[in-house]
């Protein structure tokens, strides 16, 4: 199995750095298939390309099927395209050689890792139950410009017309981390099938890899209903847990009847809204600043309500806001509401004089994805310069996390997440931002405030002291 990507960024080289790989040497890693080789077949001036070779060993595949349901008599276990077609074991490949590079981390060259680079992809043999209009499907919504081309059954008889393959050539403007991370979910999702036993695991995985984009996609259904081998529980627990994440409402992902959609508690991320409106209107803010707004979510909100005559949505992803955009409907929106928006790409750790000056700003689960170091930079940003009246910020209380079933000990609700704190650390911060910068501060429960581990989010909303 074969894939390469390549960049003609300003700098090619700097390929290696996001991929925590020297272009000057090649490696191999062990896999429980096969070996993986890392090669560059190129490194110029103009452009860099990376290659991941995998050598499946179908010894060991047919031995790893045991216990998995299969026939131990069955042809196929022997005659398959398992070592030759991009599957769920080139993904696993991804993940094994470029795992920190799939979660954004550049340490050398942090600067590099939110970027958005001129990037190529080509994977030669691409196994597809749905064919190249499904290629298109599920990359184009991404921002890739899709290429395939048709591979035949047998060159020798084309009578027999296509085989169910196709050699995938994408090109388009994303971050590395991004690019990986669509490539690791959405080829077992072309292919359908999966070479080991799909368990509760994968739904973590899926949320790793997937959080930053998934719940956005218009094909978000299937890619989790296939990544999932259609296992019906896990797809809800997937479901639920991308409303949690990434501000996508449970009724816009989940299959079923309207009366079964009502019995639900309300999704978190409808608290979470509801929580800080509710915050907004009683500090009597006109207007707002969304810092961290991502694909707006709480915008929508926002705008919806004259009560607020001014809101602005700021965030440093200008991927993020194009979504935004998109999701809002700004081509169509009212003038009335279009005339109180305005959308900015800034970063909440950097004075900028457009922010100040307003009634509120809200951080709603921002400051989690912010390393610790950089904290005080971003209290600077919001409580020295912008100086608003009120502060509002939510972040998740990781004492909560012991309620979610199909979340690991240790682990985080999501993969870019910097930290979690309990209470206690949450307004110990909160306590000595607001006396360095002369503000009060209150706190409140965002979701049901279990007795023992307190709600799933919890809520500081800070206010100016006078004088």
């Amino acid at each position: 199995m074969l894939l390469t990507l390549s960049t003609s960024m300003p700098n090619p080289a700097d390929l290696g750095f996001l991929l925590h790989k020297h272009p000057g040497r090649a490696q191999s890693f062990d896999l429980s298939t096969g070996t993986v080789h890392v090669l560059w077949p190129e490194v110029t001036d103009e452009q860099s390309t990376v290659a991941v070779l995998l050598e499946v060993d179908p010894v060991a595949l047919v031995r790893g099927r045991s216990g998995r349901g299969d026939s131990g008599f069955s042809l196929s276990q022997y005659v398959n395209d398992r070592p030759y077609a991009a599957s769920s074991m080139l993904s696993v490949a991804l993940g094994k050689v470029f795992r920190t590079a799939m979660t954004g981390r550049c340490d050398a060259r942090p600067e590099l890792a939110g970027q958005a680079v001129p990037l190529k992809v080509h994977v030669p043999a691409l196994p597809t139950r749905g064919g190249a209009e499904l290629v298109e499907r599920l990359f184009a919504p991404l921002g890739w410009s899709v290429t395939t081309t048709a591979i035949a059954l047998d060159d020798q008889v084309p009578s027999w017309g296509a085989s169910p393959y196709v050699d995938l050539r994408l090109s388009g403007v994303l971050t590395v981390a991004d690019a990986l991370t669509q490539l690791y979910v959405l080829m077992p999702v072309l292919d359908d099938t999966k070479h080991y036993w799909v368990s509760t695991d994968e739904v973590d995985k899926l949320m790793r890899a997937g959080g930053a984009w998934l719940a956005a996609h218009p094909e978000r259904e299937l890619i989790t209903s296939r990544y999932l081998g259609h296992h019906r529980t896990l797809v809800q627990d997937a479901v639920s847990r991308l409303a949690e994440v990434d501000d996508t409402e449970v009724e816009t992902l989940a299959d079923g009847p309207a009366e079964e959609v009502e019995e639900r508690p309300a999704p978190l991320v409808q608290l979470r809204k509801a929580a800080v409106i509710a915050a907004l209107r009683s500090e009597g803010a006109a207007t707002v600043v969304d810092l961290g707004c991502g694909e707006g979510a709480l915008l929508r909100e926002l705008v919806a309500d004259p009560a607020f005559t001014k809101v602005i949505g700021v965030d440093v992803s200008h991927r993020a806001l194009e979504i935004a955009t998109r999701r809002l409907h700004l081509d169509r929106m009212p003038d009335s509401q279009r005339a109180r928006l305005e959308l900015l790409q800034s970063s909440a750790t950097y004075r900028d004089d457009r922010l100040a000056g307003h009634d509120a700003v809200v951080l709603m689960e921002v400051i989690e994805h912010v390393d610790l170091p950089r904290l005080p930079a971003l209290e600077r940003t919001v409580f020295a310069h912008a100086q608003p009246t009120s502060v509002l910020v939510t972040t998740p209380n990781v004492e909560h996390n012991v309620r979610y079933p199909s979340l690991p000990g240790g682990t985080m609700r999501h993969r870019d997440h910097r930290f979690e704190w309990t209470r206690q650390e949450f307004q110990e911060w909160a306590g000595t931002t607001a006396a360095s910068y002369g503000y009060a501060v209150r706190f409140e429960p965002v979701g049901e405030d279990d007795p023992e581990v307190g709600p799933p989010t919890q809520l500081a909303v800070f206010r100016k002291v006078a004088g």
